[in-house]
């Protein structure tokens, strides 16, 4: 089984795109060369639309996505697929939809109704659109094969004979992994190390998902399931099977049973631990991560290992495991759908090329969290700083090459925000304006009064997932809410010291209102009180001082003890309603 070195020395997928290229020209010397005419490398995902495709099973399209994009940086030929496993069978109803949808339980995904209110034609086509969306806006260049169209036209009626003329092989296989209970009953081998119920959820989206190899019956081991021809759900067993006429006999749980030609038959499929070894090796996939739950004994991908040499004549793809991705805050923007954030979500909140840097600058086998909740400001942040190191020359190269693969693909530049303010400075701004475009340029353009912003679109799009993230993940009773008038009471039982630190304070807004000046100004004015330069380096009691002092500016504006940054909430008050608050 080709395996890959997971050195933290260098670039993770820079080392894969080495492995990759290197295990393309020792299957087929050439397949690997530049130029017209190249074969080409393909490596794959998989995904199942049974419902949202959210950002864990990102993952199985971003690893090979990254390693695919870097070799045809290098100048070969590189197919990335995208398997929507559309032809899996409907397992449930998810929360939120009719129970009478549990009718279609048994059917192919293209086979049952989108959910009620859709404007798609199938339960498989309203998930695949959203991702193929979101794959599109991030730069995600990828060949999508719908298993439908290919078991349905007939495409893989080969495979599927030849899979069933070897099925005792097959089943002899997969015994290796079974084990038997006290009855003598055979029973799937159990996993060695138990999987977290939240991995297995991420897990879903990906057809790898679904572990079933098939049953061995009265009638023996059949690697082929039938939909039946009435009722259209896989509810049907396999009773007989004649090499020569390819004459299969099934009986389904409905009361039906029928005899067709297998070799004419175009409504089943192979069972998965089956069909996924058996596309291996009819695509040539040399690359295809798989989830943390394939890589327990007996699982499809180990499995799969030895039924692609030993039936198929293929070779198993060099197939990272990739491990979970969790999510930081679970919003009522993704919850209300009854599962987890989904990549059209996280785009709604964060710029394409952030989303790409944080599945980019992880190696597969590391976790990971994305953030929804606060924590999001601090991941832009990290991104910002990154930004200045790579425009200094000092960012370290696996950095500047994770940075490099977040902002741009082989086929050119994301788009980006020419003015990319600060993330958490941008969602204080339309916190507090709610929203209003007039009130927000005229804060922005007073940030920086040497350099102003001179139109919103400037710091867009990143200026409109600020705001979407305020008004889809900040809950109402914490956002930001400015006095109409002033607390008197407050201000009549403030001591002459309080007194004091809001008279210098309203004294130099005239001469420090900016961004920079704000800033020396609000963290000055203790400092000028306990009769130090404004540029004096704090001291533990300064800083006492100035938390006490932040916290009445906060009672004053938004009556909480803390809010957005004081120099931009200032600057989104505007001086004169500031003079208005804090007069004493």
């Amino acid at each position: 089984m080709p395996t890959v070195a997971q050195s933290t020395e260098t670039d993770w997928v820079s080392r894969f795109a080495d492995e990759v290229i290197a295990e393309a020209e020792r299957r087929a010397p050439g397949t690997a060369k530049s130029g017209a005419g190249a074969p080409g490398i393909v490596c794959a995902s998989g995904l199942s639309p049974s419902g949202p495709i959210h950002l864990g099973n990102l993952r199985e399209v971003m690893t090979p996505h990254l390693v695919a994009d870097e070799i045809r940086r290098r100048g070969y030929e590189c197919v990335h697929i995208v398997s929507w496993d559309d032809y899996d069978r409907y397992r449930k109803v998810p929360a939120g939809i009719d129970p009478s949808w549990a009718e279609h339980i048994g059917k192919p995904l293209t086979s049952v109704p989108a959910p009620p209110g859709s404007s798609y034609p199938n339960w498989a086509e309203h998930f695949k659109a959203p991702m193929i969306k979101a794959l599109e806006e991030m730069g995600i260049e990828f060949h999508g094969i719908s298993q439908t169209e290919k078991y349905t036209s007939g495409a893989y009626r080969e495979q599927i004979l030849h899979a069933m003329r070897h099925r005792e092989q097959i089943d002899a296989v997969l015994d290796r992994y079974r084990t038997k209970d006290k009855a003598g009953a055979k029973k799937p081998a159990k996993q060695q190390k138990p999987v977290d119920e939240a991995e297995l959820e991420a897990a879903e989206g990906s057809g790898a998902a679904s572990e079933d190899d098939g049953s061995a019956g009265g009638a023996g081991y059949y690697p082929y399931k039938p939909y039946c021809s009435v009722c259209e759900r896989d509810l049907t067993t396999v009773t007989s099977y004649d090499d020569e006429t390819t004459e299969m006999a099934y009986t389904c749980a409905c009361g039906h049973g029928e005899t067709v030609l297998l070799r004419e038959h175009d409504r089943g499929k192979l069972v998965w631990k089956v069909d996924w070894p058996m596309r291996w090796a009819y695509e040539g996939v040399v690359f295809e991560p798989s989830g943390v739950d394939h890589s327990s004994p007996g699982s499809s991908y180990v499995v799969g290992g030895q039924i692609v040499r030993e039936v198929f004549g293929g070779e198993q793809p060099i197939g990272p495991m990739y491990a979970f991705v969790g999510i930081s805050g679970m919003a009522k923007m993704s919850s209300s759908k009854g599962g987890v954030p989904t990549p059209a979500d996280a785009l709604e909140i964060m710029e394409a090329p952030l989303l790409r840097w944080l599945y980019a600058r992880r190696r597969p086998n590391q976790s990971f969290k994305i953030a929804f909740d606060q924590e999001i400001q601090r991941t832009y942040d990290e991104w910002d700083a990154l930004e200045r190191k790579i425009t200094e020359g000092t960012a370290q190269p696996a950095d500047a090459a994770a940075y490099s693969r977040a902002t741009r693909t082989a086929a050119g530049e994301l788009p980006r925000t020419p003015r990319p303010l600060p993330y958490r400075m941008l969602a204080s701004v339309v916190d507090i304006t709610t929203g209003h475009d007039e009130q927000t340029l005229r804060i922005l353009s007073e940030l920086d009064p040497d350099n102003p912003v001179k139109s919103l679109d400037e710091t867009r799009p990143r200026l409109d997932r600020a705001e979407r993230w305020i008004n889809t993940q900040v809950p109402a009773d914490q956002r930001t809410r400015v006095r109409e008038e002033p607390d008197t009471e407050l201000l009549a039982s403030l001591g002459e010291t309080e007194r004091e630190s809001l008279r210098l304070l309203l004294e130099g807004l005239d001469t420090h209102w900016s961004l920079d000046g704000l800033t020396t100004l609000v963290y000055g004015v203790p400092k000028l009180q306990a009769g130090f330069a404004a540029d004096a380096k704090p001291t533990p009691e300064l800083k006492v001082a100035q938390r006490a002092f932040f916290a009445l500016l906060y009672r004053l504006l938004v009556g909480r003890d803390t809010g957005p940054r004081l120099p931009t909430l200032l600057l989104a008050v505007g001086a004169d309603r500031v003079r208005k608050l804090l007069a004493a």
